[in-house]
């Protein structure tokens, strides 16, 4: 499952989120967006810590920081 998600498409390539991240895993893109930027990327999703660093980070808001819910154990008692 990804933990951080890019929208390449509103990414002006100003590389905020590429500093903010602890475990530098956030990079450009070789490719051009469809606004001429390099858009920001993740090198290594397993890498993620979704601290949110990045997404606090981008002024244009193109980044989407998923938590993966952690279950407790606590199951459906049917019957």
């Amino acid at each position: 499952m990804l933990r951080v998600e890019f929208d390449e498409d509103r990414c002006k390539g100003c590389e905020l989120c590429v500093e903010a991240c602890p475990k530098h895993i956030v990079i450009m893109a070789d490719h051009l967006n469809a606004m001429g930027f390099h858009p920001a990327t993740v090198a290594d999703q397993e890498k993620c810590i979704s601290c949110g660093f990045c997404a606090r980070m981008c002024p244009d808001v193109a980044i989407t920081v998923r938590k993966e819910e952690k279950n407790n154990g606590q199951g459906t008692n049917e019957g």
